[in-house]
């Protein structure tokens, strides 16, 4: 499985932005969102692609009983909007800022296209993160619909350590430094805040796992 992820590690905006480019550099802008701004919505013309410079931002969309479902969440180096690249017209999903001084790059079809026809490299890196990131939401779309919330939540933790994690040379234990809030967390995995902090709990009183805002533990005799 970690084969799967393994391009998750590279950061896609030091390789893609057009600011990289100096045919490019010239004419090209960041847009700046506050916490809860909408990047686009459901609907908005696919005109666009985008790279995070920094912050982070969540891709969803609603249902038919207006319903939040997150698809992901997104961090500082990842693209999004990335199907504008393959022919959609408007979009499937919303796009909003989690922090109030998210970053932006945006990149119009038509530039990624002459980028990706000027450079093999580029177009096959482009190619290959999609097809990577189809994966990765359909894995998680799986998980949504036929698991329970506890091994969501066991194999949401177990895909963070192979994103984040590393093994603590004293003790064995995987430590995992994350960027993602409780909240973050609970929709991803598809659960209300409250009855994560209920599952967190439970393994913590099971030996499993110990937590803090930003780092959590899987010891070593569990995994």
């Amino acid at each position: 499985m970690n084969a799967i992820w393994i391009f998750e590690d590279v950061n896609l905006f030091n390789l893609l932005c057009p600011h990289k480019f100096k045919k490019y550099k010239a004419c090209h802008d960041f847009d700046a969102y506050k916490k809860s701004d909408y990047i686009y919505f459901e609907e908005d013309a696919a005109n666009k692609v985008y790279l995070i410079e920094k912050g982070k931002v969540k891709i969803g969309y609603y249902n038919e009983d207006g319903t939040e479902v997150v698809k992901a969440i997104l961090k500082k180096g990842e693209l999004f909007g990335e199907k504008a690249i393959l022919g959609e017209e408007k979009r499937e999903e919303f796009a909003q800022s989690l922090d109030n001084n998210t970053s932006i790059c945006p990149v119009g079809v038509n530039t990624m296209h002459e980028l990706m026809r000027d450079n093999k490299t580029f177009s096959l890196r482009i190619y290959k993160f999609i097809g990577l990131k189809f994966k990765k939401l359909e894995r998680r779309l799986q998980l949504l619909l036929f698991k329970d919330s506890k091994t969501r939540l066991m194999e949401f933790l177990d895909e963070l350590c192979s994103e984040y994690g590393y093994d603590c040379d004293k003790t064995g234990d995987h430590i995992i430094n994350h960027p993602y809030t409780q909240k973050d967390i609970a929709c991803l995995i598809g659960v209300s805040r409250p009855t994560l902090n209920i599952l967190m709990n439970e393994l913590k009183e099971d030996k499993v796992i110990d937590f803090n805002r930003k780092q959590i533990r899987i010891y070593e005799t569990s995994a």
